[in-house]
């Protein structure tokens, strides 16, 4: 990995690699990303039993094998593998493998079931879930200059940024596929060729069953004109600064990642086919079964927060089967969650 100096000029794909995971990286430290950005995994713990779930659906579309496998992408601190375990049934928790794939060290608390690995493992069976991986995937930024041709931009590590070489070679070549600049001064792109590349690798070591990316998403009719390089400090969005000091992010070009046979739906409508739905719980159960109504609730309004126009339902997911129908995500809504309201009141 390439170390960037201060005072240094290089692309924006060095110094936000060097950043974020670089010797003292953000991504390498204590607190790990959920100090700076809250994702689906933290907002709710009915997204890992919609992803549990989805790996049930997997698991039946393989046949019921003797292991089925749950790959984490770029898991954080492992909340989303620990979680989508937990929701199991206990039928498919007993075959079920837990594999966290992340470069920070293995927290200590985590379930000893998960195995903490720096890249996913090869020949899996099940289910690899990317969930804001190929937005930390650092890439070029390109911006065109007063003459119209589309140039790097070049970066120091106190953000301040300056034009480079036009684009060439393969980069051009996507630019010029993927999101052609308008000779325009000052419009600007980010370069997803090593995002395809990632995301190649990673449905490579499935063997059978599906490969999802979750994430920030524009297609070919929503490019942003100015790109969307941005960062994040403690919950806050900031402007991008490679120093180790913030998040550095920007929106993946999901239909450029996507392989033969995937396909790209929004988060509101996969979730809604995992059954969740947002929808309020009937009116009559708070006077027959108030604390059941309570948490339905509670449930419901996060629910609302995963779906919601604007916000979290407006995430790409890219479903990318392999050897399985690509029928997984088409079941209408209504199916109800893995953990249903109890029968019983809690005493």
């Amino acid at each position: 990995m390439t170390e960037v100096s201060q005072g240094e000029w290089s692309g924006w794909r060095a110094a936000a690699e060097a950043a974020l995971y670089g010797a003292d990286g953000l991504y390498r430290g204590a607190e790990g990303p959920a100090a700076h950005f809250r994702t689906s995994v933290h907002a709710s713990p009915l997204f890992a039993r919609a992803v549990a779930r989805l790996l049930c659906r997997v698991d039946e579309a393989l046949g019921r094998p003797a292991a089925l496998d749950f790959v984490d992408m770029a898991a954080g601190r492992g909340e989303l593998v620990a979680g989508v375990l937990a929701a199991l049934p206990a039928d498919v928790a007993a075959r079920a493998r837990g594999y966290a794939v992340e470069i920070a060290d293995r927290p200590e608390t985590l379930d000893h079931r998960i195995e903490w690995l720096a890249e996913p493992p090869k020949g899996v069976t099940g289910l690899l879930f990317a969930n804001e991986w190929l937005d930390n995937v650092p890439v070029e930024v390109a911006e065109v200059d007063s003459a119209g041709v589309p140039r790097l931009v070049l970066v120091r590590r106190d953000g301040r940024e300056r034009l480079g070489e036009p684009v060439s070679g393969a980069e051009a070549e996507w630019l010029a596929r993927w999101w052609p600049l308008p000779a325009e001064e000052g419009l600007r792109a980010e370069i997803g060729l090593p995002r395809d590349e990632e995301w190649a690798s990673a449905v490579a070591a499935v063997d059978r069953g599906l490969a999802v990316a979750v994430d920030y998403a524009h297609t070919a009719d929503t490019r942003p004109p100015f790109g969307t390089l941005t960062g994040f400090r403690q919950g806050r969005e900031t402007a991008p600064v490679p120093d180790g000091s913030c998040d550095i992010t920007a929106h993946v070009a999901l239909d450029a990642c996507t392989l033969p046979g995937g396909r790209v739906l929004t988060q509101r409508e996969a979730l809604r086919a995992l059954g969740i739905t947002g929808a309020r719980p009937p009116l009559e159960l708070a006077s027959t079964r108030p604390a059941a109504y309570v948490r339905a609730l509670a449930s419901a309004g996060e629910a609302a927060e995963l779906t919601a126009v604007g916000g979290l339902g407006d995430f790409g997911w890219l479903l990318q089967p392999v050897g399985v129908p690509d029928a997984l995500l088409r079941e209408p809504p209504g199916a109800g969650l893995l953990v249903d309201v109890p029968d019983h009141e809690e005493q």
